[in-house]
């Protein structure tokens, strides 16, 4: 993929952070989580994945991390059934890579789901994430040009 513009790609997501937007860019090589629990790090790995045809994977373990956070049961079955939706049934238009065990299990309890409806889902797609995607964006171009702006900057001060 060739690579464009750093803050081209990432302008208007990472202007409410304190620090420069790519000072982490070093941070994120430690490991997959470093990378995803920082947003800018987040919105690298999405851009990349999209180029990659497979966005739907951050896009999913995000909406899982949301949906944990939800406390009422009526917002719960309204998010569980939007990212079953989305995601998880046959021809979604995002449909994740899980086996047919995961799928089916989520399918029988969707119409009840409670806050661990998605778990074994999600570990599937991290695990695909860190082990497959996360080497190949350390070593992508995009990666390459956000360390370099980071080192540059660092550079500067």
């Amino acid at each position: 993929m060739p690579v464009k513009d750093c803050d081209a790609i990432f302008k208007g997501r990472c202007c409410c952070f304190r620090r420069p937007a790519f000072d982490d860019a070093a941070l994120w090589s430690e490991s997959v989580d470093k990378l995803l629990e920082c947003k800018t790090g987040q919105a690298a790995f999405r851009e990349f994945l999209k180029s990659e045809f497979s966005e739907e994977n951050i896009l999913f373990w995000l909406a899982c991390e949301e949906y944990k956070k939800v406390k009422s049961t009526s917002k719960m079955n309204a998010m569980a059934n939007k990212i079953y939706s989305e995601f998880v049934k046959v021809q979604a238009p995002r449909e994740i890579n899980i086996d047919c065990g995961t799928r089916d299990s989520i399918t029988k309890s969707i119409s009840s789901p409670n806050i661990n409806s998605f778990d074994n889902a999600q570990k599937i797609i991290y695990s695909l994430m860190a082990k497959d995607c996360y080497p190949r964006f350390l070593r992508s171009d995009l990666y390459k040009a956000l360390l370099k702006k980071s080192q540059s900057r660092n550079k500067e001060r």
